[in-house]
């Protein structure tokens, strides 16, 4: 395909379009069945922007000493569901132990036999950041406003799919010993505490010398300044092939990592109907009115 006829879309329906060839739920499939686990075996699975390469970095940080010697985070913790797509062996040997793994399925999709770990995150943040994050890959900047395509996530989002499926499947496991659950929100209030969780968690000794060096590595300064490493550069190459994208597209995941950054950007509308699902899908399984109401919980927890 010559760089003329490449393009970014413009509308939700040319992204429709576009993005229809990039996941090839065969080789999802696949790549899900193929995957061996361990019971030392460590899966980042929470739903997509809720703090999924964040949690990478650190568990690779935590097990390596800070190794940074690779081009994309995911091609050391590799994405389960991708493995195929991306000519990854996913039951190799890693750089270090525990082995580790990144996914985005929900409890009932994940093959069982390893530990997993979850962050959840305002949906109105994950919204946003989600959007930010296709502006200049699959579509070009200031084409789609915000509100057009959060419809378009919003349907995606019906019983039995999406986020908040995703976010009830782990929250009704929570209490299992092979799992852990931080939120977005409270990772970012106190970083060190979760440091200290995970290393726990994942069976990683952890010393002051390694805290340190993890909490400058997993750093949102630290993170910008290598934002390169966490571009999602081998899905970008696949996009491009599979998807008539131009080359250099800005898929980098580590912007602003902002808390509540929808209030200044979601248009009320969109954040009613929101909140109108939650009440519909979150409230009568898990009791809590509120994203905030279940953030408070999992603080609580935490001690």
């Amino acid at each position: 395909m010559d760089a003329q006829t490449r393009r970014r879309a413009r509308s939700m329906a040319e992204m429709a379009e576009l993005q229809a060839p990039f996941f090839d739920p065969k080789e999802i499939a696949a790549s899900i069945k193929a995957w061996r686990p361990r019971p030392t075996d460590v899966v980042i699975t929470p739903f997509g922007k809720c703090g999924t390469t964040w949690l990478q970095q650190t568990f690779h940080t935590l097990r390596t000493r800070g190794d940074m010697d690779f081009d994309d985070i995911s091609r050391v913790v590799p994405w389960i569901e991708t493995a195929i797509t991306c000519g990854i062996d996913i039951n190799a040997e890693q750089r270090a132990e525990p082995r580790g793994f990144k996914s985005h399925l929900t409890y009932d999709l994940l093959p069982r036999g390893a530990k997993a770990v979850v962050s959840l995150r305002d949906p109105k943040d994950a919204l946003v950041s989600n959007y930010r994050f296709m502006e200049g890959w699959f579509f070009e900047r200031g084409s789609i406003p915000l509100a057009d395509y959060a419809q378009g996530w919003l349907r995606e989002q019906r019983p039995g799919y999406g986020y908040w499926n995703h976010l009830v499947s782990w929250w009704e496991q929570k209490d299992k010993p092979g799992v852990l659950v931080f939120s977005y929100e409270h990772m970012s209030a106190e970083p060190e505490t979760h440091i200290r969780r995970l290393a726990a968690f994942c069976g990683i000794p952890l010393d002051d010398e390694l805290l340190a060096l993890t909490l400058e590595r997993s750093s949102l300064p630290y993170m910008l300044a290598h934002k390169d490493r966490f571009d999602d550069a081998m899905m970008r190459r696949i996009s491009e092939e599979r998807c008539g994208l131009p080359p250099g597209s800005d898929s980098a995941k580590v912007r602003e990592g902002k808390v509540g950054s929808h209030r200044q950007e979601m248009p009320a509308e969109i954040a009613e109907a929101m909140d109108a699902i939650w009440t519909r899908d979150v409230t009568p399984r898990l009791g809590f009115a509120t994203y905030a109401d279940l953030e408070a919980a999992l603080r609580s927890r935490a001690g």
